[in-house]
């Protein structure tokens, strides 16, 4: 039986959730969420703290998103092709947004006036949705998973962004010419996502064969990757886990998450990963990073993470939910391991700056770029960027320490 606090606790939220529904977030005062609950408004303020602490709670235990992500995938019908699901989950999506309820459109609209607290149990819930989403679509999509050139997750995600977006400016403008009605812009949804998306049987490369992206990557400096690597170990084991293996091993972010637990080899002599997403390789993970040692081959930050796991679960790097990481995951977690550093160029550090990072590193302690095909699976062509910008730091240090030299004899 639910406990007399539990009980008190969803006639709060409750109450809440119908004030913010009639009145929005701002306007609802705590003195009168308390007397449609029936309760002391020192009760309130006991189990929350404040409004927007109960506006959380709101958020997270009613988990409005995620609820409305689960009916859509239980009233679908069955559907013969990738573009009819699409376009038969988009349809019922709409449908849904143009009848959901006024506490969502209140929590999103007034999201900006909101505590970071707030904005990142909004992100959480939305997070959740999009997972369950995505998780319908690959049950139904089946072995034609094959042919997507990008993961569900992100297909999922961009949908949902379009989708968003229809219904925001459907809700919120008049006589605009972007589309005639919602069949014409379904039409174009689905047609972009098909286009795009699936690869066409007689392409000779795939997504998965090419690294993660085409634009060359400037490394980071020593000083900052320390920090990066400092921030992640202050915010969690998993997070300092996963910027080791970026710094320490090289790997894109959709690698990463495609990793088990038994594709990591560990041994007094040395730690491998063996690679199954695209290029088929193993890949050393390093102890020393840019001069620093983190750790030795048998305690490091990959190892202890995984001893302080109490979970099953195969993923080597698993979500807030249990369930295998996913690459928007990974850069949630980027992002908090960077808040607050920025690159030589003043913009944030990016995932893939890790890569290169690591890249140059590895030439410059003298991996010939024939090695470093085989380690990263990369062409020549791909590589020889980086080779030159090894070269250009080793002749700086060289003539770095020619002054050096001079200097102490003068």
């Amino acid at each position: 039986m639910p406990s007399s606090r539990n009980l008190t606790r969803q006639k709060i939220i409750q109450a809440a959730i119908e004030l913010f529904a009639s009145q929005g977030v701002s306007e609802t005062t705590t003195k009168q969420i308390a007397e449609l609950a029936q309760v002391n408004e020192v009760t309130l303020f006991r189990q929350f703290g404040n409004k927007h602490g109960l506006l959380l709670a709101v958020i997270e235990d009613a988990d409005v998103f995620a609820q409305l992500g689960q009916s859509l995938t239980t009233e679908l019908p069955p559907a013969s092709s990738l573009a009819e699901m699409l376009r038969a989950y988009a349809n019922t999506c709409l449908q849904a947004l143009e009848q959901t309820p006024a506490v969502i459109r209140s929590l999103v609209g007034e999201s900006g006036q909101y505590s970071i607290e707030n904005r990142q149990g909004l992100g959480r819930s939305f997070d959740r949705a999009n997972r369950r989403v995505a998780k319908y679509l690959k049950t139904n999509i089946g072995e034609s998973q094959s042919d997507l050139q990008l993961p569900i997750e992100q297909l999922t995600s961009l949908l949902h962004t379009l989708l968003f977006g229809y219904a925001t400016i459907e809700l919120t403008s008049e006589f605009h010419g972007l589309w005639r009605d919602r069949a014409d812009f379904l039409d174009r949804v689905v047609a972009l996502f098909v286009a795009g998306a699936v690869a066409e049987n007689n392409r000779q490369l795939t997504s998965a064969s090419l690294p993660e992206t085409q634009t060359i990557q400037q490394d980071l400096p020593e000083p900052i990757v320390h920090q990066i690597l400092q921030q992640a170990k202050k915010h969690s084991p998993q997070a300092y886990a996963l910027v080791y293996i970026l710094f320490g091993a090289g790997l894109s972010a959709n690698e990463i998450v495609s990793l088990t637990r038994s594709n990591h080899l560990s041994s007094s002599d040395r730690q491998l990963l063996q690679i199954t997403h695209g290029s088929m390789r193993q890949v050393p993970v390093n102890q020393w990073i840019l001069g620093k040692r983190y750790g030795s081959y048998l305690k490091n930050p990959l190892t202890q993470w995984l001893r302080s796991r109490k979970d099953t679960h195969p993923a080597l790097f698993i979500n807030p939910d249990g369930e295998a990481l996913t690459a928007a995951d990974l850069r949630q977690l980027w992002q908090q391991s960077i808040d607050g550093l920025l690159s030589p160029t003043g913009t944030p550090p990016t995932i893939e700056q890790a890569q290169a990072t690591w890249c140059v590193e590895m030439l410059m302690r003298g991996l010939s770029i024939e090695a470093m095909q085989v380690l990263t699976g990369w062409e020549t062509s791909q590589l020889e960027p980086y080779v030159r910008r090894a070269n250009e730091l080793t002749v700086l240090a060289q003539a770095f320490n020619v002054d050096t030299s001079q200097r102490s004899h003068g």
